[in-house]
């Protein structure tokens, strides 16, 4: 297919090489140049525009008011429940023997040194099958509800967002589920494993750390409550395409509107703003003036 003239659409012939056009003249090479950068300005403004909301929503969503920072924080305070005393445990056997507090840390270290094999074959045991099914439960109810903190931490950042609320209310339940399940099983494994082995086994029993780990998981679901009662205010940025404001110049593009139209009305709003700046630094010139001539009346008045 030949190629042809941007502006006459005359053929062009494999000798035009010139950036001139041989039939009207014109320099091909910056025909329409300005154009095309109102062009990718109005794009460029465009996607700030549709950005934008998304960035005034997260600023309120973390830091846009106190009741906000307060949500973001409780969020996160539950992890150092974890820390806390979880489990207490003794027992005493043939070369093996424990007593203490059982948290995250030392949980983890149990988990990680733990046989799997030897793990599943308990797990199967027609005698303490059940009681070991019961403790891994428990462990993995921990572990889960440790991630669902994190990630509900996280998601905060979108607090503010349509689907906000329900993502905060389902984490917390979820977490609070976890958690309540993990109280329940390790409860009844102690009751079983005590009483398959009460020479052994001495203490076996849910520590403070956990009830206090459901209770901050608690106090941050009452604090989700609180922001959905209360809100949480976000400010918009206003924002313009080409001088018009943002929801205008969407309006004006689904609507089908011409470019040449579209392109009146945006020099229709920057003729208007720059009166309305001319008009204000007159006035502000007309205070200056009014205050310095009142300045001067004063001091001819004390001479």
């Amino acid at each position: 297919m030949a190629a042809t003239c941007p502006k006459c659409g005359g053929k062009l012939r494999l000798i035009d090489w010139k950036p001139n056009c041989p039939h009207c003249g014109v320099n091909m090479v910056y025909y329409g140049m300005e154009e095309r950068l109102l062009l990718d300005a109005d794009k460029a403004e465009a996607e700030h525009a549709r950005t934008q909301p998304k960035v005034d929503r997260i600023k309120a969503a973390t830091v846009g008011s106190p009741l906000a920072i307060a949500r973001l924080v409780l969020s996160l305070i539950p992890i150092a429940g974890l820390f806390l005393p979880l489990a207490k445990f003794a027992f005493t056997a043939p070369y093996a023997a424990f007593s203490g507090n059982v948290n995250a840390i030392s949980l983890y270290n149990v988990v990680s040194t733990t046989d799997m094999d030897a793990l599943m074959s308990m797990f199967g045991s027609k005698l303490f099958g059940t009681a070991f099914i019961l403790y891994g439960v428990a462990i993995v109810c921990v572990a889960l509800s440790a991630l669902g903190v994190l990630f509900h931490t996280i998601f905060q950042t979108l607090a503010c967002s349509p689907k906000g609320k329900q993502r905060n209310i389902a984490f917390d339940v979820l977490n609070l589920l976890l958690v309540g399940g993990a109280i329940i099983c390790f409860t009844m494994f102690s009751g079983r494993i005590t009483a398959l082995f009460p020479h052994v086994v001495q203490t076996s029993a849910v520590g403070f750390g956990a009830f206090v780990y459901l209770g901050l998981i608690l106090l941050s679901f009452a604090m989700d409550i609180l922001c959905i009662v209360k809100g949480v205010p976000i400010k918009y940025k206003e924002c313009f395409v080409g001088n018009i404001p943002a929801d205008k110049y969407f309006q004006l593009v689904e609507e089908g509107v011409p470019l040449e139209q579209i392109r009146q009305v945006m020099a229709e709003h920057t003729a208007q703003k720059e009166a309305e700046k001319k008009a204000q630094e007159e006035a502000e010139a007309a205070a200056k003036a009014a205050e310095a001539g009142k300045k001067e009346k004063e001091t001819a008045k004390v001479q």
